[in-house]
């Protein structure tokens, strides 16, 4: 089941800098949550802080509360890898395994986990496959390298990989950022059909791409550079991108700065 995130008074640190302070927002079950803002106002720092990536920095450390479905993620008592299972990560580039085959990419979370049966592991690399829509094109070469397909299938394949694992939430940093705009949509495309079973959460600087995507937006920024990034406005995107509340939200989005 997809999960529901909530955020608050989420403050987020790299040594002594304050990267984003006092983030409060909820992110509801089987929808699509864009991140946008200018650069280094804390959209990918926050993003890392809701599967705990953030932490692995030295120095880095999170403050406030983090829930999916209500518990706190960052209790002394969770796990977490169990936390890191049930939050996947696509990454602004793509990122296969440059020495393993497509069929390995895609079930290497598995086998960490200690799957070790064949059926399922085939089973399951054909599932998360059909379900990033890149089965018909790499089922008669599975033992080929990840690296050999092209930008757009190396990022639906590091999808597959994601949600081979069953998560309930996917966080995509950037997912588009180095794709050409058939592979653009062809990934755009891939988030409308997979938000009926995760939650999604997307950071991008694309104005056109978090419109097109999203049923929510949360638009992020600082009021000068050295400033810790702070939630502006959170709401429907609809709203947000032809009503927004805030004029500063308004003036990112028509490109008056940014």
């Amino acid at each position: 089941m997809a999960k529901r995130i909530e955020a608050s008074n989420v403050t987020a640190y790299y040594g002594a800098f304050k990267a984003i302070e006092n983030i409060n927002l909820t992110v509801e079950p089987k929808t699509v949550t864009a991140l946008i803002g200018p650069s280094g106002c804390g959209k990918s720092t926050f993003l890392r802080s809701i599967n705990r990536m953030h932490e692995v920095l030295p120095g880095a450390r999170v403050e406030g509360s983090l829930t999916i479905d209500d518990q706190d993620i960052y209790h002394r008592d969770v796990d977490v890898t169990a936390v890191r299972r049930t939050i996947g990560m696509v990454f602004q580039r793509p990122n296969p395994f440059p020495t393993m085959s497509i069929f390995e990419n895609v079930v290497a979370g598995l086998k960490l986990n200690g799957v070790r049966r064949k059926s399922i592991l085939e089973d399951a690399a054909e599932k998360a496959l059909r379900s990033a829509n890149l089965w018909d094109e790499v089922k008669d070469r599975l033992g080929k390298p990840g690296a050999g397909l092209s930008g757009g299938q190396q990022q639906r394949l590091c999808i597959a990989r994601t949600i081979a694992v069953e998560p309930q939430v996917v966080l995509m940093d950037e997912p588009c950022s180095a794709l050409d705009p058939i592979s653009t949509l062809a990934i755009e495309d891939l988030m409308f059909q997979l938000k009926d079973k995760f939650t999604i959460i997307i950071v991008t600087h694309n104005m056109q791409q978090a419109a097109r995507v999203s049923d929510r937006t949360a638009f992020f920024s600082i009021e000068k550079t050295g400033d810790p990034g702070r939630l502006i406005e959170y709401d429907n995107t609809q709203k947000i991108f032809s009503n927004p509340s805030v004029k500063k939200t308004e003036d990112y989005i028509t490109g008056r700065f940014g």
